[in-house]
């Protein structure tokens, strides 16, 4: 069998995590990942067994250095099917440009580059939710951040069952500000974005909604909550109409007695999940409200870890055309998300 040969551009928070998984799955040879500074993650990197590419006017500097570096990011384009942009947010523009679109390579790009504009890098945001088959065969696609993508799986259940008895939505986003991984500190400030990104992310693969987003920043670094609030045309549904929506909702698990976004991230670390992510969003029904017309549904959402299983789903959409159905049943053996997912509800009922 001829394995499909996938390049991670980038070891940050997102590749780093890319690249345990996908040296794992069996249908991909992963070519290796690109490092683009000398620091502790390139020790990381080829101590699991990772070929690190770098840019080639700093191959001899890592080398000097003592790394055994396999090449240049340039050869390990050329050696790939795929490429996986984890750049930091902005250099995919400059990678498509320079590498990409010279060499004829398909890639996947992360949720912070552009859609739309002069350095737009493609033109659709992946859902899976939403969205999986029209990535099909596509040569360049956006993977929606890890907001655009809960956002998508909270929605599309509803527009599923409530469909025309939706009015409006309005979501607040409480962004967490650094991941754990990151150095930077966490300033004792809460900020806002005067012009949040999520908003028209979210209407590029859910076009009829009327969604209206506001993004906080607060001094945390365990994931994120959103506050959703759907109003309807009459009365809204009930607690159990709508927890039945998320009953058997791949990447949802329905949580009751968590305290906060800490207790779970905390939990997924003790209970030795990869990366102590969930790979997915946590509704919790103890904060979910419902008066006269409108409700509130309160959720979580694993920041990075998240849109990991949903690059593997975008992966195969792209590159093998697969079903969702086929496509979730193998994304699911490799992060084990149902698992957690009970493991999660059992910890938090």
């Amino acid at each position: 069998m001829i394995l499909t040969r996938v390049f991670i551009n980038g070891y940050g928070n997102i590749g780093r995590r890319l690249a345990s998984a996908l040296s794992v799955d069996k249908e991909i040879q992963l070519v290796g990942v690109a490092k683009y500074t000398i620091d502790d993650k390139v020790k990381e990197a080829l101590d699991n067994r990772l070929s690190v590419y770098v840019p080639k006017d700093m191959v001899a500097q890592f080398r000097d250095k003592g790394y055994g570096i396999a090449g240049s990011v340039d050869e390990a384009v050329k050696q790939s099917d795929l490429v996986i942009d984890a750049a930091k947010e902005g250099g995919g523009y400059e990678n498509k440009k320079q590498l990409y679109e010279p060499m004829g390579k398909s890639a996947i790009f992360q949720g912070g580059e552009d859609r739309h504009g002069e350095k737009a890098v493609a033109d659709m945001i992946h859902n899976s939710r939403v969205n999986y088959s029209k990535a099909a065969g596509k040569t360049f696609v956006i993977q929606g951040s890890c907001n655009v993508s809960g956002m998508g799986r909270m929605m599309q259940p509803l527009i599923e069952k409530f469909g025309e008895r939706i009015v409006r939505y309005d979501v607040q986003l409480i962004r967490r500000w650094a991941d754990l991984e990151d150095t930077k500190a966490v300033k004792d400030s809460i900020e806002w974005d005067r012009n949040p990104h999520h908003q028209d992310d979210v209407k590029d693969f859910i076009p009829g909604a009327n969604l209206y987003v506001d993004a906080f920043k607060v001094p945390s670094r365990m994931m994120h909550l959103h506050h959703m609030f759907i109003r309807f045309k009459d009365k809204a549904p009930t607690k159990d109409e709508l927890l039945e929506c998320y009953k058997n909702e791949f990447g949802v698990a329905i949580v009751s007695s968590a305290k906060g976004t800490g207790d779970v991230r905390k939990r997924a670390i003790e209970l030795g999940f990869a990366h102590g992510d969930t790979n997915m969003v946590h509704l919790h029904q103890d904060i979910l409200r419902v008066q006269d017309d409108t409700v509130k549904i309160g959720y979580s959402d694993d920041q990075t870890g998240m849109v990991i299983p949903e690059n593997h789903l975008l992966l195969q959409s792209m590159l093998f055309k697969r079903s969702r159905e086929e496509a979730l049943k193998r994304t699911d053996n490799l992060f084990q998300v149902s698992k957690k997912r009970k493991v999660l509800e059992e910890e938090f009922k």
